[in-house]
């Protein structure tokens, strides 16, 4: 079996691409992830193929990762519009990362929106590889009737639900025709020194010859070719396909570059695990893809016996029990296997580094509508983490409560219904709790005793403590200066240790941070003092110095890093101001052609309000990471709100 993904943005028309190329030659077998991910068999050439249809949009940008790890090659479509080229950035940044052998297809043609040449140089970008035109358009006024192929330099009319027609190359073409093949055999001539030769001493090369040479550059990834068409009435299907059947590479060719990317043996990988979702009353399928001979029910994969081999759409045992290389197939009972992941006999090793999804933009507290659930919740999160990377889970501060990180709104939108549809826990969502501290603003002293008497041994101490605010970030600190043992020397860690309790809730109703404690004298006695007497005494003692001491408001500041198409990094600068953000400046994203990376500190209350503003200003292709920076001052209205929320809150 052959394998490839079809990616790009959405309305970009990839599964009526799918479903024409399986429709070629039979009727195509299709198979659902509950994630979007379609699988559609299919024969063509007498070989048996398997696309995958990734979904469209940024927030499914990790599937189409995964899907990349089992590919022998892809075709990214793309709208004809060149103003919709940066939509497809984030997938050029993917392919390109994963080193898969890749075809543009330029799909919706027959809607004239614009140059084909335009939404080249538009896609060229954002792309560190050559995109070489493999055909050109023939027109009929404003209207694409047909194309002509570069190489065998023949023209072809679309006819409606039927082959295309051979035809002469208009007249009206020839002069565009023979200017787009002189580009194209430059473009091959860079890896090939007998082309270069031919062209320099200018004869023609024979198309067989340049067949040949373009099928060994895309299978070696050195350019990019782009094909035409228009899927929703089969034009271009016969040739795209053709092309896939005769250019892209073998699985060994996938073998090898995946055993590359993370220096395993290449005779030792046995199979990629690509893909997992949930059943119900199933449970756990992952979808495999086999590289080597003897993969069958009970064999040794990844470190642990491997469950039923599976036909991916019916879910039936395949018919011959065995997969062989190329093959993809389902498997149950075989919870041992992550996904992604590389995996030989013995071990399931990490995916390669390019598959690690973006940093989840979005938080929310998921709360179960039935209280007997939330042990539930938080056993199926896990569950759903082990199958989606782009998932983030963990527990909120102060109330343990289920903070999940997703992608997006439509990433959340799915969980919440995989969530009740497979698992039966129905959940609402929340805002996340906003994470405050305090601390204070001028020092203060006090002079605490602690005395109880309540029959037998009293409860006796006696402390002068000094408490004062700390640098920013400094946390807090302890010391003393007592003289001449009024506070014996095995007490003070008691006193330390009160100190520290008082931290945990200051006059604000928040924990206090960046201030420091310094024990300058007390009185003990012989026999009532004690270690709980003396711990008392100091957190009764610190509590009153905090209320003393003009308590202050603190927000937390996080250093993001936003990654953009150069586009759209003007956006910004306004972006973040609004949010009362501090703009820190940008560069050339080094890894990546076309992508600036923008640096800023940002309030953590408005995290939620940059991640929608982000979506809005870039057509939901900018994301960011965040990383705690610290805590600062918070004053005025916004403050005083906060702080009487707090209080509500606490009663």
């Amino acid at each position: 079996m052959r394998c490839f993904t079809v990616l790009g943005p959405s309305q970009t028309g990839k599964s009526t691409l799918v479903e024409k190329l399986g429709a070629l030659e039979g009727a195509p077998k299709k198979s659902v992830s509950p994630y979007g991910l379609n699988l559609t068999e299919f024969t063509f050439g007498k070989e048996t193929w398997c696309a995958l249809d990734t979904p469209g949009g940024n927030e499914a940008v990790a599937h189409a990762q995964d899907a990349l790890m089992a590919s022998d090659a892809c075709i990214l479509c793309v709208s004809p519009v060149p103003e919709e080229a940066v939509l497809a950035a984030p997938y050029l940044r993917v392919i390109e990362a994963s080193g898969t052998p890749c075809i543009v297809f330029v799909n919706r043609i027959d809607e004239p929106r614009g140059r084909i040449r335009d939404v080249i140089a538009s896609l060229q970008g954002y792309c560190s590889h050559s995109l070489v035109l493999r055909q050109i358009p023939i027109r009929e006024g404003d209207k694409i009737v047909g194309t002509c192929d570069l190489i065998s330099e023949r023209a072809w009319r679309y006819r409606e639900g039927q082959t295309s027609a051979l035809i002469a190359i208009p007249e009206s073409e020839r002069e565009r025709e023979h200017e787009a093949r002189a580009e194209l055999l430059e473009h091959l001539s860079e890896f090939d020194d007998w082309l270069l030769e031919e062209l320099i001493e200018d004869r023609e090369p024979p198309s067989d010859a340049v067949f040949a040479i373009s099928s060994r550059v895309l299978r070696e990834n050195k350019i990019i070719p782009v094909l035409l068409g228009a899927a929703s009435h089969s034009n271009g299907m016969l040739r795209l396909m053709k092309a896939l059947r005769h250019e892209a590479p073998p699985v060994d060719a996938l073998r090898k570059r995946l055993a590359a990317s993370n220096s395993t043996p290449e005779n030792a990988l046995a199979a990629v695990g690509f893909h997992a979702y949930h059943r119900q009353n199933i449970g756990k399928t992952v979808l495999v893809r086999a590289l080597k001979e003897g993969l069958k029910q009970g064999a040794l994969l990844g470190g642990g016996r491997l469950g039923p081999v599976q036909d991916p759409g019916t879910g039936r045992p395949t018919a011959s029990g065995t997969a062989a290389p190329g093959d993809v197939f389902s498997t149950v009972k075989s919870d041992h296997l992550p996904v992604p992941s590389l995996l030989t006999v013995d071990a399931a090793m990490a995916a390669p580094e390019w598959t690690t999804p973006p940093t989840p933009m979005l938080e929310r507290i998921l709360v179960p509508e039935s209280e007997r659930d939330e042990t539930k919740l938080s056993e199926t999160l896990a569950k759903l983490v082990e199958t989606d990377r782009g998932l983030k889970v963990a527990q909120e501060e102060g109330t343990g409560a289920q903070l999940v990180s997703v992608q997006g709104p439509v990433h959340l939108r799915d969980l919440c219904k995989t969530l009740a549809e497979v698992f039966h826990v129905n959940v609402t969502d929340r805002m996340p709790s906003p994470v405050y501290r305090e601390t204070i603003s001028k020092p203060a002293d006090v002079h605490y005793r602690h005395r109880k008497q309540t029959g037998g041994a009293g409860q006796f101490a006696d402390v002068k403590l000094s408490v004062h605010p700390n640098g920013r970030g400094e946390g807090f600190s302890f010391g003393e200066t007592v003289k001449g043992g009024a506070v014996p020397r095995n007490y003070i860690p008691a006193v330390e240790a009160g100190s520290r309790e008082a931290m945990e809730r200051g006059p604000l109703g928040l924990p206090v941070i960046d201030v420091g404690v310094m024990l300058t004298d007390g009185q003990h006695h012989s026999v009532d003092s004690s270690e709980f007497a003396f711990r008392a005494a100091a957190k009764m003692g610190v509590r009153q110095a905090l209320s003393e001491a003009s308590a202050v408001l603190m927000q937390p500041v996080f250093r993001i890093e936003i990654h953009i198409p150069s586009v759209y990094s003007g956006n910004l600068v306004p972006i973040v101001s609004a949010f009362k953000g501090q703009v820190l400046g940008f560069d050339r994203d080094d890894n990546t052609k076309g992508w600036d990376v923008f640096r800023a500190m940002i309030p953590g209350s408005s995290l939620d309000e940059l991640g929608r503003a982000l979506r809005s200003a870039t057509q939901g292709i900018g994301s960011f990471s965040k990383t705690f920076d610290h805590f600062e001052e918070l004053y005025g209205k916004e403050a005083d709100a906060i702080v009487t929320a707090q209080a509500a809150h606490a009663h």
